[in-house]
């Protein structure tokens, strides 16, 4: 007699397994479609295989006390995605979309950092770079398990939000992020956070290289940089990379998919 199946994985990269049968079919999540307007098109996506990556909303890059102020950068742009992160996130979670927050947190050996990195933010070898202490209060510089790392307080995280720790601008490089969203089935990406220029774009790029569906949300990410940059952004986003929305229209297609 055989035993009652089992599940191995998670939905929906998942069997169902006993003594004798391994059901590798994988049965798919129930769709979600929904109609979401973009710049350039509307789009239409199903929520089941979409995920939010959140990138490094964190006190390093948004926090008065922490590294990009240290360094004399005024983080007052880098803090604006907040309130709308806040409105949006509770929703996406309610409709099943999981929330990745992906923070730069290196290693405290830092040895997958090559010289040339750590030349970027510390040019003279003299300054507070990777691994330092700050002054102001002794967290150590995109460390993973430090204050400096750690999502800033505003921004709520919950047990079933899944946290990446990165260690180049792009989320992809040397980390796990893209076989858990392939256990995940998503193949969607709303991206959000800052620098939009720099660790999004990076990330967003990698994403669609990987045959990613990417989607930039618009007043969740924010950049320290020149205005210019942040345009370059945008047309290069919905020039090569994906499509750009904002929260708003997220939230109303939400909002159409219930009525």
């Amino acid at each position: 007699m055989n035993l009652p199946f089992r599940t191995l994985g998670v939905s929906p990269n998942a069997w169902t397994v006993n003594d004798a049968i391994a059901d590798i079919t994988r049965p798919q999540k129930p769709p979600q479609p929904v109609i979401l307007s973009t710049e350039t098109k509307t789009l239409r996506l199903d929520l089941a295989k979409a995920a939010i990556l959140v990138i490094d909303m964190q006190n390093d890059f948004c926090h008065p006390d922490g590294w990009l102020a240290h360094i004399g950068v005024d983080v007052t742009s880098a803090r604006q995605p907040i309130k709308p992160l806040n409105n949006l996130l509770p929703e996406l979670r309610d409709a099943g979309v999981p929330v990745i927050w992906i923070n730069w947190g290196n290693r405290p050996d830092l040895l997958n950092i090559s010289a040339g990195s750590r030349h970027v933010y510390n040019p003279t070898g003299a300054g507070v770079g990777l691994g330092d202490p700050l002054p102001s209060n002794g967290a150590r510089v995109l460390m993973a398990g430090s204050w400096a790392a750690a999502v800033v307080d505003e921004l709520e995280q919950v047990p079933e939000d899944i946290c990446v720790d990165k260690y180049r601008m792009s989320g992809f490089w040397d980390t796990p992020l893209d076989s858990i969203l392939r256990n995940l089935g998503s193949t969607t990406l709303f991206f959000a956070g800052v620098n939009a220029d720099q660790c999004v774009l990076a990330t967003l790029c990698d994403a669609n290289f990987l045959g990613y569906d990417c989607v930039l949300v618009k007043d969740c990410s924010a950049t320290t940089s020149p205005e210019y940059c942040w345009l370059a952004t945008l047309y290069n986003v919905k020039q090569c990379f994906g499509f750009v929305t904002d929260s708003q229209e997220i939230l109303t297609a939400l909002q159409k998919s219930e009525e």
